[in-house]
């Protein structure tokens, strides 16, 4: 399987370029953002370009490719509704036609959040703008579109929150990690969460939308 990995630097992307990299199934990795990630490995290519808006450039290097892996996301505190759509609905769109329009036959792998609006009228915020990103998601000419909601993610193997404030909680939480690992109903890890998008993107899921529970079921045990 040959994937793309979008957002590759954040806390969630960067658990799901190291297991598609840990992967035998797996190919090629290409990794889309702004920013490069700083990892070398055989089967890893960068494609750093700085308007994520504007694909036109890079198109051609996007084709070919069997699953997007999309886990680029801002934190929506201290954001303004149109900025935070900017970025979470706007941006994803973008990305997302420019794979569909390049790779007709590929699934797309969306991180959302735990409580996203489908209704898209909903008092919260994010959650509406999540819902309606969703939605519009669904309607592309994929072969399939997954949507996961993992709720509380806890970091592994060194991985780091970008934003400051979720470093801050990671640490005062610290101690408390090996409990929380053991109530999958409640929380799931990177490594879960990284491997669930990858077992997805290769053979699929009974449903278009997991929640945290389905996705710790289909990564299994943290090991």
């Amino acid at each position: 399987m040959k994937v793309i990995v979008v957002g590759a630097t954040g806390m969630v992307g960067q658990a799901v370029l190291r297991e598609a990299l840990a992967d035998a199934r797996v190919e090629r990795v290409l990794t889309l953002g702004r920013r490069a990630t700083g990892q070398t490995h055989p089967k890893l290519r960068e494609l750093v370009h700085a308007d994520l808006f504007d694909l036109s450039a890079v198109e051609s290097q996007l084709s070919g490719f069997d699953a997007c892996l999309y886990c680029l996301g801002v934190t929506s505190a201290g954001m303004s509704e149109a900025d935070y759509a900017h970025i979470t609905y706007e941006l994803t769109l973008v990305i997302a036609r420019t794979l569909a329009k390049v790779n007709p036959a590929l699934t797309f792998c969306f991180v959302s959040g735990a409580g996203a609006d489908s209704s898209e009228r909903g008092r919260v915020m994010w959650a509406r703008v999540k819902g309606k990103t969703e939605n519009a998601l669904r309607e592309l000419p994929f072969r399939a579109v997954f949507v996961f909601r993992p709720g509380l993610i806890l970091p592994m193997d060194g991985i780091t929150s970008r934003t400051r404030s979720y470093r801050i909680l990671y640490a005062l939480m610290t101690p408390f990690f090996p409990l929380l690992r053991r109530m999958p109903k409640r929380v799931t890890t990177t490594r879960r969460l990284g491997r669930a998008m990858i077992h997805v993107a290769m053979e699929g899921a009974p449903k278009s939308v997991l929640e945290r529970a389905d996705l710790n079921e289909l990564a299994g045990p943290d090991l």
